[in-house]
């Protein structure tokens, strides 16, 4: 035999243990929760709702597995299913809807619910489930607890099939203390069981435990051994129980009288039953790929999940999902691949041939043991932590309104109560964030641009006259009107608003009119609304400037600027300044030699042999000066004009470093070095420059050592400014 060959009877072999300790695991429970679901209806339907739990292992473990891409996944009524469609029935049984009606209602939902799972999975709503907020999951598998244990506290009790537990609970005379001593030993042992014995599951110890406590019980109570008594599950064959073929033709049969109407009424427990089991499912699959480290399709393990419950519903099993025990118990065992899913589903077959009659001995004491203890487990405890934080206590009140909601209303109110509630706790923490990231005034931000002192003392006197505010977050109904109040004193008294929005996230059409809403009183008091850094690919993949085109902010001959970078606004405003309060400067004119602060106080005929070395260039606005990369060992000096800087990238737009202007020099870099430039320069007015080659520098440092090592030490002391103001730019960018 090949190596591979025994690969592979290894792996179907661990298949076959981890498949059969699986089924051993999902059987007990299905068959519980089939009894919770029918025993509901009354009559001999208990015994049926053990076939049909069995059934359901069948179906559901083979379709799923078969269908399904998520390995090692094992699928078997569950709890959710269990609750939603016991309430449902008991809901139409009090409705006066006959036994056979509600027995047939049972396999719609259930198909319906089969046919909403592989839509989901068709529309792709799978990966959106698996994201249902947690507060509602919990409140919700809470609530499924509670009234688990609401429901299987009467049979624990011993009381009649239809017992309320306000009615047990308020007639101890009619408690049977056989069935309480049978659930007590099993409860005790499922809870210890796995604490003594590991190897064999602990639902098959307490429902063996279960089953003999009732048998020693019957020596002392003979009348505990007579066929299909109340405590007990009853016969699944015609002999003193039901006629299953009869009962699953039947149920087609009715369905021929249902209208529309009738049918109308099993769509939204349909529609429940489908999204809880659909949740239930994604939450053990996010689980198996924690522990194996792969990546479950969601939106195909839902198709097969709905092709499983449709199968079920057909041949008379009940629904269900991914369940967490026993999938572990499968990965614990050992198994390799779906196929223990499909060995799973035909070891429930053969347990049934083999068991058929010992299920029918079975105690419901001893289910509803199960059931309890499941439906304590289902109960997150460690959700009370939440309500000791300020911050957490609105999480804890959406869990205990959900489970509360389940337990004295309805599962399917529920559900619709946790998603609206979870939806105002969303708006309600969004409300309660500022969307301002970071505020500035004018004194304490300027552009890059570099001025001279004139300009630098008056833009300081005028800093007062505008404010940045960089927004981040969500900027929708809830927190549109906070942005408004935190302008409100700004909109009376400056002039000039940027709005910075590269961390925001989100736009609506509210937060789009409280823009507008700004704009006009700033255009009403002479003053200007400016944008920059609008996100051209929000999250939700939409681009904000267009939004904004769209609903008419950015209209024609709006007073609304935008702006690519946030030092572009800012350079502006400074612009505006500067020109608005020296109209009277003269016109610029031309820098010589001895202007430039690098060769003040060089003698004259110094100057003259350096002017001898120099060349003259003149560009236009806009003009490329150098590139990254080109040229080698120059620097030029601003004559009149401004040149802007920029750090170009492969991969993105450039960023701008700084734009200089008149008596400033750039390419110092390149001069020192020797070596090309790493920015590119580009005349951002019609610009006049001087340039200094190194090497006719070099020729001119020969004779006048002084000179050159003064306008060295000049270089060094401009290039630590900038330097310092570099840092300092660099600090307020990291500032969260």
């Amino acid at each position: 035999m090949t190596q591979s060959a025994v690969l592979k009877s290894q792996n179907i072999l661990a298949d076959f243990w981890g498949g059969t300790a699986a089924m051993l695991v999902a059987l007990p429970s299905a068959i519980a929760f089939g009894v919770t679901i029918y025993a509901t209806i009354g009559g001999h339907y208990g015994a049926y709702g053990a076939v049909a739990g069995i059934l359901g292992v069948a179906a559901i473990g083979i379709v799923a597995a078969l269908l399904g891409g998520t390995s090692r996944l094992i699928s078997a009524p569950s709890a959710p299913a269990a609750a939603v469609l016991s309430a449902f029935a008991l809901t139409y049984i009090s409705k006066d809807f006959g036994p056979d009606a509600v027995f047939a209602m049972l396999m719609i939902v259930a198909l319906l619910a089969g046919i909403f799972q592989i839509l989901f999975g068709l529309i792709g709503l799978g990966k959106l489930i698996k994201y249902m907020p947690f507060p509602v999951v919990s409140g919700y598998l809470s609530g499924v607890g509670l009234y688990i244990i609401a429901s299987q506290a009467p049979k624990f009790l011993g009381l009649p099939q239809g017992a309320h537990i306000l009615e047990a609970l308020k007639n101890p005379t009619t408690w049977q203390w056989e069935s309480i001593t049978v659930g007590l030993v099993t409860i005790i042992t499922m809870l210890y069981a796995d604490k003594i014995f590991r190897v064999i599951p602990a639902v098959i110890l307490a429902l063996i435990a279960g089953a003999l406590a009732y048998g020693l019980l019957g020596i002392a109570d003979p009348s505990l051994f007579i066929p299909n008594n109340p405590l007990v599950i009853g016969e699944l064959g015609e002999s003193g129980g039901i006629d299953f073929l009869q009962m699953f033709v039947g149920r087609f049969q009715v369905l021929a009288n249902f209208t529309l109407n009738d049918l109308s009424l099993l769509f939204l427990p349909a529609l429940t039953l489908a999204t809880l089991l659909s949740i239930d499912t994604l939450k053990t699959c996010i689980v198996i790929d924690s522990i194996t480290h792969s990546f479950h399709n969601s939106n195909k393990e839902l198709i097969a999940q709905g092709t499983g419950n449709i199968t079920s519903s057909l041949i008379g099993g009940m629904s269900g999902s991914g369940t967490m025990g026993a999938t572990m118990v499968n990965l614990s065992s050992g198994a390799r691949s779906s196929l223990s899913g499909v060995i799973e589903g035909i070891m429930a077959i053969v347990s049934f041939v083999l068991l058929g009659s010992f299920i029918a001995w079975i105690p419901i004491a001893a289910l509803a043991g199960i059931l309890i203890v499941i439906g304590v487990r289902m109960i997150d405890t460690h959700s009370v932590k939440l309500f000791k934080s300020r911050k957490t206590v609105f999480d804890f009140l959406i869990i205990v309104a959900v489970s509360l909601t389940a337990l004295t209303v309805s599962l399917i109110a529920a559900s619709g109560v946790g998603v609206v509630l979870a939806i105002i706790l969303y708006i309600t923490q969004q409300m309660g964030a500022s969307v301002v990231y970071r505020k500035h005034d004018g004194t304490e931000i300027k552009s890059k641009i570099v001025r001279n002192r004139e300009q630098e003392a008056l833009l300081l006197g005028h800093g007062e006259d505008f404010s940045i505010y960089e927004l981040h977050g969500s900027l929708f109904f809830g927190t549109a009107n906070q942005l408004y109040s935190m302008l409100q004193d700004d909109l009376q008294h400056k002039k000039y608003i940027i709005l910075d929005m590269k961390r925001v996230q989100t736009v609506d059409l509210t937060a789009a009119h409280i823009l507008l809403q700004i704009k006009d009183i700033l255009h009403d008091n002479g003053g200007y609304l400016l944008l920059s850094r609008l996100p051209h690919k929000l999250p939700t993949g939409d681009d904000l400037e267009s939004y904004f085109n769209h609903v008419g902010l950015l209209k024609h001959l709006s007073p609304i600027t935008v702006f690519d970078d946030l030092d572009d606004a800012v350079e502006w405003v400074e612009d505006t300044i500067i020109h608005e309060n020296l109209m009277d400067e003269e016109e610029e004119k031309l820098f010589e030699l001895a202007d430039f602060d690098l060769f003040k106080g060089r003698h004259l005929d110094t100057l003259e042999e350096l002017q001898s070395l120099l060349e003259y260039h003149s560009y236009h606005k806009g003009e490329i000066i150098y590139s990254e990369g080109s040229s080698n060992g120059e620097i030029y000096l601003i004559r009149r004009g401004s040149v802007r800087l920029m750090l170009p990238f492969p991969d993105r737009k450039s960023v701008h470093l700084s734009t200089l202007g008149q008596g400033n020099f750039f390419g110092e870099f390149s001069f020192l070095e020797c070596s090309p430039h790493y920015t590119d320069s580009i005349a951002n007015t019609d610009t006049d420059l001087y340039r200094i080659s190194r090497e006719a520098f070099d020729l001119f440092s020969e004779h006048h050592k002084k000179a050159s090592f003064h306008f060295m030490q000049s270089l060094a002391t401009v290039l630590a400014e900038r330097l310092r103001l570099t840092r300092s730019e660099l600090g307020d960018e990291a500032d969260v």
